[in-house]
């Protein structure tokens, strides 16, 4: 598994973000089975240049906290199974990675949530991380359903590596 970790901005994230990115990214891929190795990368930066992506990319002109950019579309959650069908599109051929995607986090949000929530900045940052991969896993909350049972895979990932709130 190759995990790329950026950190483009002047703004301090008092916090091991590369162990966390490194413990929680597998995590996700556990759970959902994933059959092979990944490619991730991972851009932390704040709040102007998150919103310049959203506003680039989404149309939607205001930071936020954690953009995902998946590399593959699923049918449905979390099925790998068409993936090898074009080998060349979805895996890194120096390394026969399946590559993932990106996910890009403000590090300004994870600091201004974790005190909104009343969590630790650790665990606002592992949620993130773990909301993100199950976008590039092809979840999406944009119904209620689709929503209940993100974040019940959510809460169970995290869980899991002892983040609970």
């Amino acid at each position: 598994m190759t995990i790329h970790v950026e950190y483009e901005t002047d703004k301090i994230l008092d916090l091991p973000y590369k162990d966390i990115a490194e413990e929680i990214i597998p995590a996700v891929l556990d759970c959902e089975k994933c059959p092979y190795e990944v490619e991730v990368n991972v851009l932390f930066t704040d709040n102007d240049a998150i919103q310049e992506i959203n506003r680039d990319y989404r149309q939607t002109d205001a930071p936020t906290d954690v953009l995902s950019f998946p590399m593959i579309h699923f049918e449905k959650e979390s099925d790998f199974s068409h993936v090898e069908e074009s080998v060349e599109d979805f895996f890194n051929p120096e390394t026969g990675e399946l590559i993932l995607g990106d996910i890009v986090i403000s590090v300004e949000k994870i600091v201004e949530q974790a005190q909104k929530y009343g969590h630790s900045q650790r665990r606002e940052l592992a949620f993130l991380i773990a909301h993100s991969m199950l976008h590039l896993c092809g979840y999406d909350h944009m119904e209620e359903k689709e929503r209940e049972y993100m974040e019940q895979k959510q809460r169970e990932i995290l869980s899991g590596e002892g983040y609970d709130r």
